[in-house]
């Protein structure tokens, strides 16, 4: 696979949940709930990479930094 660019936008599924360190079927379902916003691109299901950011201040706000 070749290197990633800290600059990418926008991640497939499977480096999404690599890079939240969860499964991909943990990653769907947080999906599914509309925890996380997707992009479509034709077929492809993109996850922008300021939402993964988002998700996680939100998270770690909510649980009081803890």
């Amino acid at each position: 696979m070749a290197p990633r660019s800290d600059t990418e936008l926008l991640l497939r599924i499977d480096v999404a949940a690599e890079r939240l360190a969860v499964s991909r079927a943990t990653l769907y379902r947080m999906l599914q709930r509309g925890e996380i916003p997707t992009v479509r691109i034709g077929t492809a299901v993109r996850v922008p990479v300021s939402a993964l950011e988002r998700w996680l201040a939100g998270q770690i706000a909510g649980h009081g930094g803890a």
